[in-house]
């Protein structure tokens, strides 16, 4: 049923429990899993000028940051990439490209503070995406965690 995952990940805390999620699915379907980190375009060009080249590094080192603790969290190995562009765009593209079964992401990041339901990039990739998207909210500190079971169906 699923055999490519993809996680897109912004490294905010908000979206480990999606890779929590995403990684159960996989080891469960013995699916290859893509982590995905986006350098958002439109934060570097809102940066100050002089000050961009050292916020698309400092963006690129957050995406390294947060890959590895996906990679560390998977029992499997885990195919990484840091893209630059308009998040949902490059997700959608870089989901079509691996030929992914699903998009796994978090609801709410970075900004999510100020964000209604779901985060924008959320929303954007439900929309747009040609890809079952899965998306996962973080629970809050009173809600208790419950784990997926059953055992999936094939084919």
């Amino acid at each position: 049923m699923f055999e490519t995952i993809v996680v897109a990940t912004d490294g905010s805390e908000s979206v480990r429990r999606a890779v929590d999620v995403a990684l159960d699915l996989a080891a469960r379907f013995d699916a290859e899993v893509h982590c995905l980190y986006v350098v958002d375009e439109g934060d570097v060009a809102s940066s100050p000028e002089r000050l961009r080249e050292e916020m698309r590094d400092a963006l690129v080192e957050r995406g390294e940051e947060a890959i590895a603790e996906i990679r560390d969290a998977a029992d499997r190995d885990v195919v990484t990439a840091i893209e630059e562009g308009h998040p949902p765009s490059v997700i959608d593209e870089y989901a079509r490209g691996v030929d992914a079964d699903m998009v796994a992401m978090g609801t709410r990041g970075r900004h999510g503070e100020n964000r209604f339901l779901i985060g924008s990039v959320a929303e954007r990739v439900v929309r747009t995406c040609p890809v079952p998207v899965l998306t996962v909210r973080q629970l809050a500190a009173d809600e208790g965690e419950t784990e997926l079971t059953g055992t999936p169906e094939t084919g």
